[in-house]
């Protein structure tokens, strides 16, 4: 059951990373537009095409072969140590990350680069970085992992 959990997760965040990614590099053509006003100035669509990893950095360096099987790697090892966790929430988190992460695999194969087009600021500052809903999911189940750490939580009534 917790393989299945996890396989799920993994299967929704990849599903919904490479439809938005279709849906904005293809069918809105961000590539060519490079920026599209979403909410101004919350939120805009600014396409950045990243070689390294976080926040571009490594970005001449990185090997997009080496990085894809990074994230295949990484992926495999979550799934081995999934098998041992409990609680009803820990395997959906790490699926989430396995899901970001194949994800962003899957934008190194096919593009050479992982597409990020989110871009969000706020009260007067300005965010020069993209990310994509990988990301997202990625950190949300980075996050649930560490508020879950494998419990189940409890109704306080």
């Amino acid at each position: 059951m917790q393989l299945l959990r996890m396989a799920i997760a993994a299967l929704i965040a990849i599903t919904l990373d490479q439809v938005s990614k279709l849906i904005v590099i293809q069918w809105l053509d961000l590539a060519s537009l490079h920026v599209l006003p979403v909410s101004p100035p919350y939120l805009q669509f600014l396409m950045a095409w990243n070689e390294g990893v976080d926040f571009g950095m490594l970005n001449h360096y990185a090997n997009r072969w080496v990085l894809a099987a990074f994230d295949v790697l990484v992926s495999l090892a979550l799934i081995a140590w999934a098998r041992n966790t409990t609680g009803r929430f820990m395997p959906v988190a790490i699926g989430f990350v396995i899901g970001g992460a194949l994800g962003n695999a899957l934008d190194r194969i096919a593009y050479g680069a992982v597409a990020d087009f989110l871009n969000m600021s706020c009260c007067g500052i300005t965010n020069p970085y993209s990310f994509n809903v990988a990301d997202i999911f990625v950190f949300l189940g980075i996050a649930m992992a560490l508020v879950f750490n494998g419990r189940t939580p409890k109704a306080h009534f």
